[in-house]
Formats: structure tokens, sequence, C-alpha cells
């Protein structure tokens, strides 16, 4: 019995995936700003040392629960010298709810006792030296400086900033800071400090992390949905 002859093997030849179009930042920051025009901070305060605990305090937790325990937290000490003399103990049970209660406390008072003795008791008003405070990063600093002092040094990256400019296409950086590089490129300076807290209100309201709600976005007609299902 002769051997059966095998039919030529076919290759397919893919066509490499077209990677989707950025969204444009110019539409983006209109859209943003025909949807959010008088978009200001979430978190209550009355001074840049108030922006800067809250700040301090909303790390993985919501603006929300922020609020709910400042009004007393600042009552009970209001001033830079109060916070840096105030008992951990104590200052771990009014912020307990907020979560990581124990190294916010360390971190407030310790950000206080130098605010205290380095700068008068008064929050610096420059990147630099607020990265010197315990528990101060870019993120809490870029927040003061821009919602407290009107100084555009960065972009605020929060967990709603990183989440929506991926799904925009404006960055694939994997970490914070480099994100933030990456939008200071695409975003005029006059723009950074509205353009966080627009698109932190758009995180929490349209683009949230597990449903978006994509019909009822502004930012629709040319956004690509990475990653979105």
């Amino acid at each position: 019995m002769g051997k059966r002859k095998l039919a030529p093997s076919r290759t397919t030849h893919k066509t490499p995936s077209s990677k989707p179009r950025p969204a444009p930042v110019d539409q983006v920051i209109v859209g943003l700003k025909q949807e959010y025009p008088d978009v200001r901070c979430a978190l209550e305060h009355q001074s840049p040392l108030e922006l800067m605990i809250a700040t301090i305090l909303s790390a993985q937790c919501t603006d929300v629960r922020v609020n709910m325990v400042t009004p007393a937290l600042f009552k009970k000490y209001p001033s830079a010298l109060a916070f840096a003399k105030a008992p951990q103990t104590e200052l771990e049970e009014m912020i307990r709810s907020t979560g990581f209660f124990r190294n916010k406390s360390k971190s407030i008072i310790g950000a206080c006792q130098r605010i205290v003795n380095q700068y008068a008791g008064q929050v610096p008003r420059d990147m630099e030296n607020l990265l010197t405070l315990p528990g101060v990063a870019r993120k809490t600093a870029n927040v003061v400086l821009g919602t407290a002092f009107g100084i555009a040094c960065g972009v605020v990256v929060d967990t709603h900033v990183f989440r929506i400019t991926h799904r925009l296409g404006l960055t694939r950086a994997k970490t914070p800071e480099k994100v933030e590089l990456d939008l200071m490129k695409l975003v005029p300076r006059e723009e950074w400090i509205n353009f966080s807290h627009r698109l932190i209100h758009h995180g929490r309201r349209v683009c949230t992390a597990r449903k978006p709600d994509c019909g009822d976005c502004v930012l629709q007609g040319f956004c690509p949905k990475i990653g979105v299902k």
C-alpha cells in the first residue's frame, strides 16, 4: 500500500494588529473643561497646612471619608505647632477610619515638626522643600503647590488619573512618576492643575474602575478605550 501524500501545509500570514490611536490631548482638555468648568479640589481645607494633611490622609482612602474626619481634627489641632506636639496615640484614634492610621499619624507629626523647626511654621511653597517633609511625595506636593499656591510644578497622578490616561492612550508608563512625566510633555503647563482635578472628577462620576459609563462620556467620540472590556 502506497503512502498517502500529505496536503501541503498552509501558512497563515497574520496582519499585525494596529495599535489604537491615543486620544488627541487638545480635545480631551476641551471636553473636560466643558463637562467640569468650575472644578476644584475635593478635599475640604482652609489653608495649605490643612490641604497637606488631608492629602496625606487620602492615601488608600476616599476623599469623602477624609472630609468626615478633618473638621474635628483641624479644630483640635489648628496649627503646625499643635500637630507637632500632638500625642501620636491620640492622633491615631482621630484618623483611624482613614486606614494606615499609624503611618499617617507618624507622617503628619513628623512633617509638622519639620515645618515648625525649619520653615517657621509655614508650609514650603516649592517642590524641593516639600519633598523633605515626612509623608510628602510628589503627588502630595503637587496637590499642595497647585491647589493651595497656584504653582504648576507637575501633574497630580492619583488612581483616577493613572487609570483614565491609560484608557485614553496618553501614556503606557507603569508608575505614577513616569505617567506624570508623559503628561507634562503632552499637556500645556497652564492646564496641569485643573487637568488633574477634572480627570479625578471624571474618574469618580463616569470613567470608573469597574464599570465605565462610556455611553455617557464626553470623551467617547475619540477615546480608544484601551483596556475597557
